[in-house]
């Protein structure tokens, strides 16, 4: 068993941009096959450039604000209570294009490389 707080946990940076931060609340190894569960906050006008991950999926959940997520070159609307699940191997990207704070939970699940 684990227990973690969202308001007990440090903030870090994301990867794909050291200016949006996270908090981590499983990591790698915490569950079989997670790779994180997080919470990321972006505030208006950042972006986590577009990457992909060959060998995971990631599900995003979004908490509040509003912003597009770019998969594959086409735009997708965020705003709270969507999800969106990015397949291994999608390029994808988070924009917060809104007024204010763009809050993800998101969490990473290992597949096996194709």
């Amino acid at each position: 068993m684990k227990l973690t707080s969202l308001a007990a946990l440090p903030s870090e940076s994301v990867s794909h941009n050291p200016a949006i931060q996270k908090k981590v609340m499983l990591r790698s190894n915490d569950l079989p096959h997670l790779t994180n569960f997080s919470q990321a906050r972006f505030a208006p006008g950042q972006v986590a450039d577009a990457h992909a991950h060959q060998d995971m999926c990631e599900v995003f959940f979004v908490e509040s604000g509003q912003g597009i997520m770019i998969i594959d070159c086409e735009e997708y609307r965020l705003e709270a209570g969507t999800c969106v699940a990015v397949e291994p191997g999608e390029t994808h990207e988070v924009v917060n294009n809104g007024t204010t704070d763009l809050v993800l939970t998101y969490f990473g699940l290992q597949v096996e490389s194709r």
